[in-house]
């Protein structure tokens, strides 16, 4: 049994105090038993016993006094205490009102969803596959990270998952390995909303088997509308990764600049006006001259007689007609020619 100076000290303590009464109790009986005998000498070795007792009794009174004053201390010069492993207090949880179960109706029919949270890709990207390699099993790759610029060993610089608008373009870095060369892969920027197809890329794979990769994307600032995005990365028709980001602020608006242009002018529009036609002048026509015929008179004598002749005849030229305006100017009317007289 091991025990401290402390607890050694106080257990002599209450050693005395039990002694003292001890002491006290038999001292004061054998007092009284040896007033009762009538030998004088059991009586007086009875009484003498008696008084020792009780001045064993006192003694044990002054003992355990020195004990409870001076022992300790005492015993502390010749034995210099030990530092003691202090029991640090642990922390005590208070028990908190525990909540009665209530009673669940369990469902007897369980509805199974016509959905599952597995990413498909459209059948429009589908239709642009033209790999025939088929992807290994084992192919490992890490969640998308979203940044804005990548270094010169395609890492992320700077990854969070929040951009504000304007957000001009995105990178969606990943590390691979065990990656197929040749096996069609499939990298999709959806926008969660409405589930639209913001970007993609879809191609046989042309990089090593392992290391590090990135897809960008960079449509129209008014694309990037606010709300949660989701970059999915598919080998063949699987589903391998995928990593998540958000867009904030409002989409900037687009401003045209004006240019200078040249303004069109009024202009008359022609109207339509009858070109005149190009007439004939009439042409001389050689009137036949009458010849002179010879008639046979009864008197045999020829006379001649007088034809007259027709005169020419001047036909006027056609008036000139108002050129009109931006209409091609008629050709000119040839005046009529003299036919000379046969």
């Amino acid at each position: 049994m091991n025990l401290d100076i402390q607890t050694g000290v106080k257990t002599a303590f209450f050693l005395a105090i039990g002694g003292i009464f001890l002491f006290l109790y038999l001292g004061i009986r054998s007092i009284s038993e040896g007033s009762k005998l009538l030998f004088f000498r059991k009586r007086r070795d009875l009484m003498m016993r008696g008084w020792r007792l009780i001045l064993g009794a006192v003694g044990l009174v002054g003992l355990a006094f020195l004990l409870n004053q001076y022992a300790e201390p005492v015993a502390y010069r010749f034995f210099p205490p030990s530092p003691t492993v202090t029991l640090t207090p642990t922390i005590t949880l208070t028990p908190t009102i525990t909540q009665t179960p209530t009673i669940t109706v369990t469902p007897s029919i369980t509805v199974t969803p016509l959905y599952t949270n597995t990413p498909e890709l459209p059948p429009e990207i589908l239709r642009e596959f033209s790999s025939e390699v088929t992807p290994i099993p084992g192919t490992l790759f890490s969640p998308i990270t979203v940044a804005l610029e990548l270094d010169e060993n395609f890492l992320p610089v700077n990854p969070t998952t929040e951009y504000e608008n304007p957000v001009p373009m995105l990178y969606g870095a990943f590390s691979y390995d065990q990656m197929a060369s040749g096996a069609q892969w499939t990298a999709v920027w959806v926008r969660l909303l409405d589930n639209a197809v913001i970007c993609y890329e879809t191609k046989p794979w042309d990089g090593s088997t392992g290391g590090y990769g990135y897809t960008d994307c960079a449509p129209d600032s008014n694309i990037w509308q606010p709300g949660e995005y989701d970059v999915r990365i598919f080998i063949g028709q699987q589903f391998i990764t995928s990593g998540r980001f958000v867009i904030a602020g409002e989409v900037p608006t687009l401003t045209f600049t004006p240019t200078a242009s040249r303004t069109p002018t009024v202009s008359p529009t022609p109207t339509n006006t009858r070109t005149p036609t190009q007439t004939s002048a009439p042409t001389r026509t050689a009137t036949p001259r009458p010849s002179a015929t010879i008639t046979r008179t009864p008197t045999a004598t020829l006379t001649r007689t007088a034809t007259s002749t027709p005169t020419k005849t001047r036909t006027l030229p056609p008036t000139s007609t108002m050129r009109p305006t931006l209409t091609p100017r008629p050709t000119d009317t040839q005046w009529p020619t003299l036919t000379p007289e046969n």
